[in-house]
Formats: C-alpha cells, structure tokens, sequence
C-alpha cells in the first residue's frame, strides 16, 4: 500500500490527535463528525456526502431518498428485539427523518465462521417480519464470511430507499429561532436495555429497547398539514447530539425544559446506578421534531394520537441567543451546556 499523507486533510489537527482509530469515531459524537468533516468529506471530493443528515436526497424527476447504515450491536439479542430487526428499522427511520416514504432494502451479511445456523434464521426471519410490518420489501443483498475470531458473530449493512412527495422540505437548514422542539416519546430506552444486558442489571420493571419504525408517525405530521421543519432520530449520542447537529446546521440556540424531558424510572434508576446522562443514551423508536409555535399543538396532537407518539412532549424551542449551543434549564432553576460528547458512553448500540 504507497504511503498516505495527512497534510491534505481539511483541518487536520483532530485527527492527527488519534493517528489510530479509536471505539469513539464510531459515536457519533465529536469525533465521529470530525472524522467524516476532515477526513471523509475532503476525500470524497464532488461526490462527498451530505455530513448534516443521515440520508440524501437524490437530484431527477422522481424525488429519491437514499440512506445506508451498518448495526454491529452487542449483544445480537437483547429485550425487545435483535440485530436484525433493528436493521431494518434503524434504517426505515433514517430516511424517514427525511419526511419520505421508505420503499426499498438492501441487506449485506457479514458472518463469522462458526456463527449457529439457528441464530443466523432468527435474525433473517425478525428481518423479514420487520419489513413486512413495515410495509418496506428486502429486494437485494449480499453475504461475505471472515475467518473465526474476526466479526463477533455478524454484522449487517443495510441500504434504504424512499421517495420524497412533492412539497415535503425537511431539514436542518430550515429550523428558525421560535420553532418548538418535541420528543415523540420517552428517551434512553433502547442504550439502557443494551447495558441491563451487559452488565447483568436487573430492575423492578424490565428495560426494553423502543425499537419501531417511524415512517407512519412521520406520515400522520405531514398528513396533518403539520409544517414539519426537522426531523432527528436520536440513536447514537442520545438527544443531545441530535439537538447539536441541528442547532449547529441552523445557527439556532436551543433551550431545553430538563424537568420536560420524558425518562422511565427503570430507565432513570439504570442511569444513576451506572452515572450516564439519559441525554446522551441511545433510542431506535423515537424522533425529535423542529415545528414553527403556531404548528406545535397540532404536532403534539397528532404524536400523542399515534401508538408510537402518546408520550410526546414538548421540550422545548429554538432561540436566537447562543447560536449553536445546546442548554437545559434545571429543576433548581440554572443553566447548563448539553454538548456533543467527543466519544460514546455505550459502544456498540446498534
């Protein structure tokens, strides 16, 4: 392999910090956006993704979303689902975020030798009945085998596809200051049933991940006439990074109402016992919406009237002040910055 030099890269100074690739690039924190920005994107050049959202819009005649996403969760199986239906719905709902309706799946297996076969029909079969109730068909794959001791069983790569009707515009670039922003629903849910299983954990009510696809949830708002402005599903890096991102893209500050914040005791309890911050645990079933004030009770009606919305809030708004930052009010009254983190508190979460 010839030598490759860094001089080139876009900024390179945060990256020269870790000359090797450490869990946290794979966050979605600090340092995930740092490798994309300044190592990915300079790289790619004219075909360089767009670092802002999780899925593209493809430019014809027909508005085409396209996402693509790999789940290498640890463990396979854990309360409330597994590898591969959190495959399917991880990426149904990043082109959700999108305001489309999700249509297509590619599936890419990567396997380790020894993997059970019996393991391997479940995940495929949970896949199959995920995408089915999803109303999303599986049309292509592809499957590749490494050697014992080198992929942890399996990991899974997956590619989705929708189509974007005529007039939907969601994105960051267009939450403004006054905008409301609303949780679909409690948060924390699917990182904390991943760490009960990890470290042993048991609760007086068992913790299961929120896993679901939220495409319908995301139809019902535009049915509504609801003028959605951004969408966000808050996976890796919790709500926090998602607030970030957007109010980064927007040049928006965002206040946050800490005592709003919707959070299961079993979830809340789990989160002091291992002293992790709820804002920053990962969902699968949840979405954070960026609505104009004057949308935002019609938005919260028609959330909490869906099965996947009846816990909605609102959380909060978008300000002029601190553009770009992130802060929640406290129960005691103060302030206080809820920023990206530069790694992950939970590796391996989907």
């Amino acid at each position: 392999m010839s030598d490759v030099t860094i001089d080139g890269w876009s900024c390179p100074l945060p990256l020269r910090d870790h000359p090797n690739v450490v869990m946290g690039h794979g966050g979605g924190g600090k340092l995930s956006a740092e490798l994309v920005e300044h190592l990915f994107v300079p790289a790619f050049g004219a075909s360089s993704p767009d670092a802002s959202s999780d899925a593209a819009v493809v430019a014809g005649g027909d508005r085409i979303v396209v996402s693509t996403d790999t789940f290498v969760v640890r463990p396979r199986f854990f309360p409330g689902g597994n590898i591969g239906e959190l495959a399917v719905n991880g990426t149904i709902n990043d082109v959700a975020m999108r305001g489309a309706r999700p249509l297509y799946l590619s599936v890419a297996f990567i396997l380790e030798e020894g993997l059970p076969m019996s393991e391997l029909g479940l995940i495929a079969e949970s896949m199959g009945a995920a995408a089915e109730g999803a109303g999303v068909r599986i049309v292509t794959g592809d499957t590749k085998v490494v050697d014992r001791g080198h992929g942890d069983g399996v990991y899974i790569n997956t590619t989705g596809i929708g189509v974007l009707d005529e007039g939907v515009d969601i994105g960051p670039d267009r939450v403004e200051a006054g905008d409301a922003v609303i949780v679909s629903g409690t948060i924390g849910d699917h990182g904390m049933a991943i760490m009960s299983v990890r470290e042993g954990l048991e609760f007086e009510a068992a913790i299961e991940s929120d896993t679901a696809p939220l495409h319908g949830l995301v139809a019902a708002l535009l049915d509504a006439g609801v003028d959605v402005h951004a969408l966000r599903d808050p996976t890796r890096g919790g709500l926090a990074s998602s607030l970030n991102e957007i109010a980064v893209t927007a040049g928006v500050g965002v206040v946050v109402e800490e005592l709003a914040l919707p959070v299961e005791r079993a979830v809340q309890s789990a989160c002091e016992m291992l002293g992790l911050d709820p804002f920053y645990v990962a969902n699968e079933g949840k979405l954070v919406a960026f609505v104009p004030a004057d949308h935002a009770g019609v938005a919260l009606g028609v959330m909490r009237s869906h099965p996947l919305g009846a816990n909605a809030v609102i959380i909060g708004e978008c300000v002029p002040n601190h553009p770009g930052m992130v802060v929640a009010r406290t129960a005691i009254g103060s302030t206080r910055v809820v920023d990206t983190q530069i790694g992950e508190q939970l590796p391996r979460i989907c």
